[in-house]
């Protein structure tokens, strides 16, 4: 089960990389090229989304089966407990690198989409400069 957690941790951070690529200032040389290569990457990218999505379902199932450690009718001991509260901090760490993953992919799509404005926006002055 971690190589799923790898594979989005890996996308997440290829996100991240991508995004400060565009935004950073001093590279309009690149830029283009840089435009071109994000939006060649966001359609195969866009498989995170339905992948986090099963990893969601999955952390909720696990949640929902999990067994309690309620003082009533079942005491469990100090392992379990520290299982229990192990499992509980790993499923938290998950569901932010969910969040995380999604959060850069839609910052990562609305970036490339205003760089690639910005950049016609660009082209389009140059344009009027030459001409007058």
């Amino acid at each position: 089960m971690a190589l799923e957690w790898i594979v989005l941790g890996t996308a997440a951070g290829a996100e991240a990389i991508m995004i400060l690529l565009l935004t950073m200032p001093g590279l309009d040389g690149l830029r283009h090229g840089l435009l071109l290569a994000v939006r060649t990457a966001l359609q195969p990218l866009l498989a995170v989304i339905p992948f986090c999505l099963f990893l969601l379902m999955d952390i909720y199932w696990k949640y929902e089966t999990r067994p309690t450690c309620e003082h009533g009718s079942h005491a469990c001991t100090a392992t379990e407990h520290l299982r229990h509260q192990k499992s509980i901090m790993k499923s938290q760490r998950n569901a932010l690198l969910i969040a995380a993953t999604l959060l850069f992919y839609w910052l990562l799509f609305a970036v490339t989409s205003l760089v690639a404005r910005l950049e016609q926006l660009n082209q389009r002055t140059n344009k009027l400069d030459r001409q007058d």
